[in-house]
């Protein structure tokens, strides 16, 4: 199995094994980061975009306390760098990973949940990339 096919089956079996559904939002946010690969954003807007998400979070108490796909910084960040091209791209992204998901039913329900809702799958991106920021790349 290719790399990519192993860590999807690792995400498969975490998601398999959660009964809280604690890792959901979490595997939605890698799935969109990994489907959002070919979102043609550059390094340079992405960059000042994330700092620019980070002070509304760290306006809004401990930017330590996790990422809310909800939460004002994400929602910022989202709609700041959200174009009809950059949608397109992850979709097709969503697309490219439910068919490499076959035979992996909840990745696949995850997938196919991202694809049904743009929004939260833009979010969901938005949110990877303000990880990525608070990572220090």
């Amino acid at each position: 199995m290719s790399s990519r096919g192993s860590w999807l089956q690792d995400l498969e079996s975490s998601l398999a094994e959660d009964e809280s559904g604690d890792e959901l939002a979490t595997a939605l946010v890698v799935l969109a980061s990994v489907a959002g690969q070919g979102v043609p954003l550059g390094e340079d807007e992405a960059h000042g975009a994330s700092r620019r998400a980070l002070l509304l979070l760290a306006a809004g108490g401990d930017p330590d306390r996790g990422l809310d796909l909800n939460g004002r910084a994400v929602s910022a960040l989202a709609d700041e760098v959200r174009t009809v091209d950059r949608q397109l791209a992850l979709e097709r992204g969503l697309d490219e990973l439910k068919a490499q998901a076959k035979g992996l039913p909840h990745v696949s329900e995850a997938l196919t949940a991202l694809r049904a809702t743009p929004d939260v799958a833009w979010r969901a991106y938005a949110c990877s990339l303000l990880a990525e920021e608070l990572g220090g790349r």
